[in-house]
């Protein structure tokens, strides 16, 4: 039986939930195509089975902020996924701040050691500094998603350099969340 991995790429392209922007860069373009390539290594390992929440850019859900959320979170729970995994990017007013975290609803959960595994594989994966695992019970996704769920935060968009990992190196972030995965399920790679 293969693990069902729901993959949340985080915003809409545009309007209600759109994301953070810096260096030329949309969170919700990046988010999009992280996504999409994470998506078919999973698809493609048969060890794996994924499904995403924006399956064409310009997939919009929900009519509002809260119905944005609440739609992304129904499509994982209804499945039902066994693991949720929602992409971020992030961005600071103070343009120095940088690096790669994952946030979780709670420490010492299955969530928390898939975070684990996640953050170190894309920071050896990119070069991205880690950043930690952070707790964020607040969250939206990680409060109403029933299974294990973790939000990462790939980079910062207002970090030159990390803007640059995010625009060149996308699928280096997809392969790095991919190689977290295996290491967490202590599996080899294909």
């Amino acid at each position: 039986m293969a693990i069902r991995i729901f993959i949340d790429q985080g915003h809409n392209p545009s309007g209600h939930n759109a994301g953070a922007e810096g260096n030329g860069l949309r969170e919700q373009d990046v988010t999009y195509h992280v996504g999409i390539y994470l998506a078919n290594l999973l698809n493609d390992d048969p060890r794996f089975t994924a499904r995403v929440s924006r399956p064409t850019p310009e997939t919009v859900l929900g009519t509002s902020n809260s119905t944005s959320l609440q739609a992304r979170v129904n499509m994982a729970n209804s499945w039902p996924a066994d693991y949720f995994i929602s992409i971020h990017c992030n961005s600071n007013t103070n343009p120095a701040i940088n690096g790669s975290e994952v946030y979780v609803y709670r420490s010492n959960t299955q969530s928390y050691w898939l975070a684990q595994h996640i953050l170190n594989a894309i920071v050896e994966r990119v070069g991205t500094k880690d950043n930690g695992v952070r707790l964020n019970p607040s969250l939206y996704v990680l409060r109403r998603t029933t299974m294990p769920a973790v939000l990462v935060e790939l980079g910062y968009l207002s970090n030159t350099s990390d803007a640059e990992k995010l625009r060149d190196d996308q699928r280096g972030f997809a392969q790095g969340i991919y190689n977290g995965l295996l290491s967490y399920f202590g599996f080899s790679a294909m």
